[in-house]
């Protein structure tokens, strides 16, 4: 039986891994993620991931402790799949060179667009944007910690360090083929963490 906290970091890290593959995207072309910037942007994952987590938790109280971990089980594997899936995505996308869908599905295909005024620096107002675009996973992750009663504060607070230093750390390592393989091996480390820790809900 996975002990609570350690539930709370492996939802945490892998809702936020993905975010390795845009900090070294932004670094690897040179785009600066300021002090501020970075905190914004680790709040929303906060944010989002009590958000989900509050919501989890009232469903929880109008449900059996079994079905509550079916849902939870159901969810991150879904999203788990979804995030490995990603990259061979955006790969049929990119070759069917499909127009924009709007400004948070272009910014989760191409980061780099959150930088509207190509200033090669990410502001207040952008952070802001690219935080919540990089935070839809950590919204799942949180419903998922409160509906089978994880701790969601832990797993709120986790979720913001991991995404300060998935986003800062990697930004700084930002080489063409570092952000390639940090983009790809993330998403497939990120799903299988997810599924893995579903399975185990029911299991």
């Amino acid at each position: 039986m996975i002990s609570p906290w350690l539930s709370s970091i492996s939802i945490a890290l892998a809702s936020n891994l993905d975010n390795a593959g845009v900090g070294a995207a932004y670094g690897m072309r040179k785009i600066k993620i300021p002090f501020l910037a970075s905190t914004v942007i680790a709040f929303m994952g906060f944010l989002l991931t009590l958000v989900g987590g509050l919501f989890g938790k009232a469903i929880a109280l109008w449900m059996p402790p079994l079905v509550c971990n079916i849902i939870g089980m159901i969810i991150l594997v879904a999203i788990g799949l979804w995030v490995m899936l990603q990259p061979f995505l955006q790969q049929k996308k990119e070759a069917a060179r499909e127009k924009p869908q709007g400004l948070i599905k272009d910014i989760l295909k191409n980061p780099e667009a959150a930088d509207f005024n190509k200033s090669q620096t990410v502001d207040f107002k952008e952070s802001i944007i690219l935080g919540i675009a990089l935070s839809i996973n950590n919204l799942a992750g949180g419903f998922d910690a409160g509906i089978t009663h994880i701790n969601i504060w832990e797993t709120s607070i986790f979720s913001g360090v991991f995404s300060y230093l998935c986003i800062g750390i990697c930004s700084l390592l930002g080489r063409k083929i570092a952000g390639e393989r940090l983009g790809k091996g993330a998403s497939w480390v990120a799903g299988i963490i997810l599924i893995a820790i579903g399975l185990h809900q029911v299991i």
